[in-house]
């Protein structure tokens, strides 16, 4: 199935460039995190998860439970994304402002390309 195939692809992408980031850069995420999370030990362990759900997307034998582990991954930081939008609405930026707002229904989006890329 040629949209599960390119929904593995982006998430994987996706995911290992955050996980990434979160591992190599982790105050960037830390204002995110909602109270009464520990901020590093958070983007830490989100960075860590979202390389597993990568690694688990690329590899056939854990595809299935890495699409409805990623699934669960975006659901459980939504959170972090809402309080980043409700920061930003304080920001001098429009682009911040608006495009905060905007990142929260493709959450959604990313959470069906997962269940997609575990089914294929």
């Amino acid at each position: 199935m040629v949209s599960s195939r390119l929904d593995r692809v982006l998430l994987i992408q996706a995911f290992g460039v955050s996980g990434l980031i979160h591992l190599l850069r982790p105050q960037v995420f830390e204002p995110i995190v909602p109270q009464p999370l520990p901020r590093r030990e958070t983007v830490i362990i989100s960075g860590v998860a979202e390389l597993i759900c990568a690694t688990g997307l690329a590899l056939r034998p854990t595809r299935r439970i890495a699409g409805w582990a990623s699934a669960g991954l975006l659901v459980a930081i939504f959170p972090a994304n809402v309080k980043m939008a409700v920061d930003a609405q304080h920001s001098h930026s429009p682009l911040r402002r608006w495009g905060t707002l905007a990142r929260l229904p493709l959450q959604w989006t990313l959470i069906r390309m997962a269940l997609r890329a575990g089914r294929g």
